[in-house]
């Protein structure tokens, strides 16, 4: 399993890259494949302020639908306009193409708060 150390991560099995006050937010390789086959993404939360914790969206895979909680508070600027067509790139590249959102913080500090790769590996390991 991948745990890039350059990103955060949540108990909740998302991760956050940080780059000036733009989040992007993706769910984890682990989490994707406790998933199993992604068939469709399903996030309408674009322009809209969430709270962290709060649901931002939700995944179905071929036998379950599970939502998607934002890390960070901030508002939805962009959804990956690439999972429309090809939800499957969470399952094949969930730290690169098949990153879910992008989000304009509200604190930096609150990504800094979340867990470091080494964290999150011993949480699911």
């Amino acid at each position: 399993m991948n745990f890039p150390a350059n990103l955060r991560y949540t108990k909740d099995h998302e991760w956050v890259s940080l780059e000036g006050n733009i989040a992007t937010v993706g769910i984890t390789d682990f989490a994707q494949g406790e998933l199993g086959d992604i068939v469709y993404v399903d996030i309408n939360t674009v322009g809209k302020d969430v709270d962290a914790e709060a649901v931002f969206g939700t995944v179905e895979a071929v036998k379950t639908v599970s939502d998607l909680f934002l890390p960070i508070a901030g508002k939805i600027l962009e959804i990956n306009p690439a999972l429309e067509k090809e939800p499957e790139l969470v399952n094949s590249d969930p730290y690169g193409n098949g990153w879910m959102v992008k989000v304009e913080v509200a604190n930096t500090a609150d990504v800094e708060a979340l867990m470091d790769a080494d964290a999150y590996k011993s949480l699911v390991a």
